[in-house]
């Protein structure tokens, strides 16, 4: 059985999570926690049904019931290693109310939002130093060539002009920090 419950009805343009369990009457949970949540929330009662959903779209969330990853081991592992992007979450429903679920999946997503700031970070901070490496190493090049006694005036002329260039775009970069090029400088988020 595949049920859809939703905040709204703009459910192609919201996150969606995706709660694999096969117990009976899971739509009120499901409801309940699309609610807490502010996600669209579809159910699939099985794992065959899961991997379908899947194939279909990328869910920022997948929530197993553990009584189903104990009972269809097998199914299970089908079900983590279809996950595309989403965030793997396990839990028992039986003995779960949508209060515990909805913290554990905020818990995952705010884990994964500071992941991803942590991704970018590093990344704008590793392009920020390749690039000023790279400027840097254009102007002492251009400064080598042009204080060599053999160099033709039309070529100088070039080197002086690459060497300006190299030097005004140094000063830019050096002036205008991109993002925090540290990651301790990143804020906390507070989940």
């Amino acid at each position: 059985m595949i049920a859809q419950t939703t905040r709204n009805r703009t459910a192609e343009a919201m996150d969606i999570l995706l709660m694999v369990t096969p117990l009976e009457g899971v739509e009120d949970t499901a409801a309940a926690l699309a609610e807490k949540i502010g996600l669209a929330v579809e159910v699939a009662s099985t794992p065959a049904a899961a991997l379908r959903l899947l194939s279909r779209r990328v869910y920022v969330a997948v929530v197993l019931d553990q009584m189903l990853a104990d009972s269809d081991p097998e199914g299970a592992n089908l079900i983590w290693k279809n996950l595309n992007l989403a965030i793997p979450i396990q839990i028992g429903f039986a003995v779960s109310g949508a209060e515990r679920v909805a913290r554990e999946v905020r818990a995952a997503l705010a884990r994964r939002q500071r992941e991803t700031q942590l991704a970018t970070a590093a990344a704008a901070a590793g392009l920020d130093a390749e690039i000023k490496n790279a400027v840097t190493a254009m102007l002492l090049e251009s400064q080598r060539a042009l204080a060599q006694a053999d160099v033709p005036p039309e070529i100088a002329d070039r080197l002086r002009r690459l060497a300006g260039i190299a030097g005004r775009l140094r000063e830019r970069l050096a002036g205008t920090p991109a993002s925090p090029t540290t990651l301790a400088a990143l804020p906390l988020s507070r989940s």
